[in-house]
């Protein structure tokens, strides 16, 4: 009978402390999985003319997923000390105690250990840059305490499966799919800026440094400014891939939509702030779309 008692105490606990895993992961904001997701289906499509491979499709894909989620893992651990002390994060698992610093470890080990399985299934070439990737997602939480645009690190971070996904389909990375790095590197600035943008005071009070802070009153400027650049790349990356125009009225409509970001920024409200960063993911969308219906309709 307490055999019995026992087991059925432990299945709730259980489901709980899965539930945090989750929420350490991410799991209940999928918002970051989009943002990695796009720029690497970008890629996938231009490097395999419209055609990528089903199985590179399904790597990238699982990649995706488990790359985001040991970054939030490893991020959480190292800024469980801040968290606390930040309205927005207060309540993640490892600022309330409801996981330890030991299970984050580990659950971050796990996850890079299914990374480096999915790396194994790649050509050599892809491999060697998945081992960039590894050493940017390791780096990109620390950064943030020594440097002022730690979302430069970020942006690389979250673009690096660009290269990857060439290198995996055609054995290099041409022309095209540097810049279409570079589009996906700038445009991570711009979001996560309109990210930081929501935590700007309390960063400010703790001590983290941020492009949000360092761009000050001029924010929103140097935002446009970075949002000018990426519209310019993805110009030169349709040129190069001789995409049609199913895919520059892609690129007219992001315009639209960053134009429309700034808009909600414009008082620099938290809130608004943090819509715009999480609407940014539809320029990703827009952008595949534009793609994908190139290949459709305008086949090469």
């Amino acid at each position: 009978m307490k055999n019995r008692v026992t087991r059925r105490a432990l299945g709730p606990e259980l489901a709980a402390q899965l539930r945090n895993y989750g929420k350490l992961m991410r799991v209940d904001k999928p918002i970051g999985i989009w943002l990695l997701l796009w720029p690497t289906l970008w890629a996938l499509w231009l490097a395999g003319d419209g055609h990528p491979d089903p199985g590179l499709f399904i790597v990238f894909i699982i990649g995706v997923f488990v790359t985001r989620s040991a970054g939030c893992v490893l991020n959480d651990f190292a800024d469980r000390k801040f968290d606390p002390y930040v309205e927005r994060t207060r309540n993640r698992p490892l600022a309330t105690g409801a996981v330890t610093p030991l299970e984050a470890l580990t659950l971050f080990a796990s996850l890079g250990f299914v990374a480096l399985g999915l790396a194994s299934m790649l050509n050599r070439p892809t491999q060697i840059l998945a081992g960039v990737a590894g050493g940017l997602l390791i780096v990109y939480p620390f950064v943030k305490r020594f440097v002022s645009v730690p979302q430069f690190v970020l942006g690389a971070a979250f673009g690096w499966a660009v290269p990857m996904a060439f290198a995996a389909q055609t054995g290099t990375v041409p022309q095209v799919g540097w810049i279409a790095f570079g589009a996906a590197l700038v445009w991570a600035v711009v979001y996560d800026t309109f990210y930081a943008m929501v935590d700007r005071e309390d960063d400010k009070r703790i001590g983290v440094k941020s492009t949000a802070l360092l761009f000050g009153d001029a924010d929103l400027f140097v935002i446009a400014g970075l949002q000018v650049i990426m519209l310019i790349a993805l110009v030169f990356m349709g040129l190069r891939a001789e995409l049609g125009s199913w895919y520059y009225a892609s690129v007219a409509v992001s315009a639209g939509l960053m134009a429309y970001h700034l808009w909600l920024a414009r008082d620099r409200d938290p809130a608004r702030c943090f819509e715009a960063f999480r609407h940014n993911h539809i320029i990703g969308l827009v952008i595949f779309i534009g793609i994908l219906l190139h290949y459709t309709f305008e086949p090469v």
